[in-house]
């Protein structure tokens, strides 16, 4: 199995598995994707009936174009349970939370695979979001990271991750560990996805706003949300604007057209601009697209 190329995500949004009228309107949320969920918002009794449920439910929330990831439970016997339930052919993703290590990954990975061919699955069709939230793990970010093929985004589990540590889940201590999140992803070429904000307060929808301002600049991609006021703030946020799509576009034909006419230095806009300046304008393009 070999990767694929990376999604272009930027919205995740929490629904419970089992929660019919979130489910009913997940779609209209105007997420990239709708993570359905097994594990913290389904009390222990009622997880047999979230699993049963998931092809339905996966059928409503995508039905608008959106992607759809669930999250399964960290317990083995959970696990193992929930991936039966949940790899099908419109599951794209798997969450999973509470990642130890690569090994870890890779047994999911494993038995990922195994589900697959039994239902004639093309391999390597179930991608998965590796979620760290605890102290021992956060030592393995990289190798978490780079553990899989299917591995295409890693974030921060921050409410347990701030409790382990028995730290306040601030701006603080998002940044710290937020930005070792960014170096992994990135150096393994996958989606850095969260923010280096905490938001309890689901109201103040211009703090949220600053907070992925910010947050994009240092390099994340996508985060992940439970309100649906949070889904078009992420969306404006993480997502190219038309501003900065034509200014990148401007900018390539500019050093194209130097370096055509063999000139060694491109000046852009009253700026200069070199190689690196061209790879993130290519890249935005890229991700617009």
């Amino acid at each position: 199995m070999t990767a694929r190329p990376l999604p272009n995500w930027r919205s995740l949004l929490f629904v419970p598995a089992t929660a019919e009228r979130f489910v009913a309107r997940a779609h209209t949320r105007g997420a990239d994707v709708i993570i359905l969920d097994l594990e913290d918002s389904i009390p222990p009794a009622e997880k047999p009936a979230a699993r049963d449920a998931l092809a339905g439910a996966a059928a409503v929330v995508g039905q608008a174009g959106a992607e759809v990831c669930v999250r399964i439970n960290r317990p083995l016997e959970l696990a193992v349970a929930d991936i039966a339930a949940a790899v099908m052919p419109r599951v794209a993703a798997l969450m999973l939370p509470k990642v130890m290590g690569p090994e870890h990954v890779r047994l999911l990975s494993e038995v990922v695979a195994a589900r697959e061919a039994a239902q004639g699955m093309e391999p390597g069709h179930t991608r998965l979001v590796a979620v760290v939230e605890t102290p021992q793990a956060l030592p393995h970010l990289a190798a978490i990271a780079g553990a899989d093929p299917r591995v295409v985004a890693l974030g921060l589990g921050v409410e347990d991750l701030a409790t382990e540590l028995e730290a306040a889940p601030s701006a603080d201590l998002l940044y710290h560990y937020g930005m070792m999140v960014v170096a992994a992803a990135r150096g393994a070429g996958i989606l850095p996805m969260g923010s280096v904000g905490a938001f309890a307060d689901f109201q103040d929808l211009e703090g949220y706003r600053a907070s992925l301002r910010r947050s994009r600049r240092l390099g994340f991609a996508c985060a992940a949300c439970i309100h649906p006021l949070h889904v078009p703030i992420i969306n404006e946020e993480y997502g190219p604007t038309a501003e900065e799509v034509e200014r990148a576009r401007r900018l390539i034909a500019a050093f194209e057209e130097a370096v055509g006419k063999g000139q060694g230095a491109v000046a852009f806009e009253g700026a200069m601009i070199d190689l690196p300046v061209v790879e993130r304008a290519r890249r935005l393009l890229a991700r617009a697209r």
